[in-house]
C-alpha cells in the first residue's frame, strides 16, 4: 500500500488511528475468528437466529436404488477354463445379470435372470444357448 493512502499519514498524533482500543485492529481474533469460526461455540446463537439452515442435511435419499450383481462373458470363459463346466446357472452363483465384455470361444449354456442383448448374441454366435428365467 502506498504511503499516501495509509491511515498513519492522516492520523498523526492520534493514539490508535481510529480503531479504538489497540486490540481492535488485529486479525480474525478481534471478531472471534474468521468466517464460521466459533459457530459451535460463542457464535452459536447467531447461527440459530439468523442462519438456522446452516447445519443439517438437505434433499432426500432414494431407497429405490437396486444394483444388479453382474458378471461378464470373459469371467465365464475363465471359469470354464478352470473347471471345464459348460452349464452355468448365474442365480445359483449369486449373479443377477450377464454382460458382454470379453470374447467367448466355447458353446456354453447360460441361465440368467437378465442379460444384455450383446451377451446373448455372442453366446449364440459361439453356438451356445441363453436361457432367461
Amino acid at each position: 500500500m502506498p504511503t499516501r493512502l495509509r491511515k498513519t499519514r492522516k492520523m498523526r498524533g492520534k493514539r490508535w488511528h481510529g480503531y479504538g482500543s489497540k486490540k481492535k485492529h488485529r486479525g480474525g481474533g478481534s471478531r472471534g475468528g474468521r468466517g464460521y469460526g466459533g459457530s459451535h461455540k460463542h457464535k452459536f446463537s447467531y447461527i440459530v437466529k439468523y442462519e438456522p439452515e446452516h447445519y443439517g442435511k438437505r434433499g432426500f435419499v432414494s431407497l429405490n436404488k437396486t444394483e444388479n450383481k453382474v458378471i461378464n462373458l470373459d469371467d465365464l470363459e475363465k471359469i470354464f477354463r478352470k473347471t471345464g463346466k459348460k452349464e452355468f446357472d448365474l442365480a445359483e452363483m449369486g449373479y443377477d445379470k450377464l454382460l458382454s465384455r470379453g470374447k467367448i470361444s466355447q458353446p456354453l449354456i447360460v441361465k440368467a435372470k437378465k442379460s444384455s442383448q450383446a451377451a446373448k448374441e455372442k453366446i449364440e454366435a459361439a453356438g451356445g444357448k441363453m436361457v432367461e428365467e
